[in-house]
């Protein structure tokens, strides 16, 4: 890895806001490509991460990195934007953090990522009531939908969402996968939802291979 990645990826795990964005527009200016940048900062994020599961880092500490990634994703968006430029999108998905839980670090790295492989991601935002769902399937017809939960006491309502989708009936019109860390792909079969990504990385693969099922 280039020497500037290496340094977008240590100044997000340091918490650096500043040094981030100079070293974002740094390699852009250099002539990196997003992928390798938005690879660069998750890279970062996945440290922040440990070291909160390790306890170095507090809730308020992955808070701030998320607003980090935020303001370095609002440099890289109008790049993304302009790559995409008259291609077809691969498919199109709506995410969003489930009802009961405003944590959205892990959601918006999917959503980014999603959309730096060519979907076009409609983000519900965090706290989002299973009618939420519901309305944007009928109004945006996704070809997925992906709910992310950080809580154990959240993530059942994953299970609440599937089932007023399938009241409504659209189960049938859409792929349903989910994340967040008290997931797991146990969890995703015994709920009915179609897959369980456990990172960013194969969220996006697994989008892509439940397109190619539904031909």
């Amino acid at each position: 890895m280039s020497s500037i990645l290496d340094r977008i990826r240590d100044s997000v795990a340091s918490l650096d806001v500043d040094s981030t964005l100079s070293y974002v527009r740094d390699a852009l200016n250099g002539g990196f490509d997003v992928k390798s940048i938005i690879d660069a900062l998750a890279m970062g994020m996945e440290i922040v991460g440990k070291r909160y599961e390790e306890g170095e880092y507090f809730v308020s500490d992955l808070i701030v990195a998320g607003e980090i990634f935020s303001e370095a994703m609002a440099i890289l968006r109008p790049k993304i934007v302009e790559s995409r430029r008259g291609t077809k999108p691969l498919g199109k998905v709506v995410i969003g953090t489930v009802y009961g839980d405003i944590h959205d670090i892990g959601k918006n790295l999917v959503a980014t990522f999603l959309e730096a492989a060519g979907f076009e991601v409609i983000d519900l935002g965090v706290d989002v009531p299973p009618q939420k769902f519901v309305e944007a399937i009928k109004m945006h017809s996704p070809d997925i939908v992906g709910m992310s939960a950080l809580l154990t006491s959240t993530m059942m309502h994953m299970k609440v969402v599937i089932e007023a989708i399938k009241r409504e009936g659209l189960r049938d019109t859409v792929k349903v996968i989910i994340g967040g860390a008290p997931v797991t792909e146990k969890f995703a079969r015994e709920i009915g939802a179609d897959a369980y990504g456990e990172n960013a990385y194969r969220a996006v693969e697994i989008c892509r291979k439940l397109l190619e099922k539904r031909g």
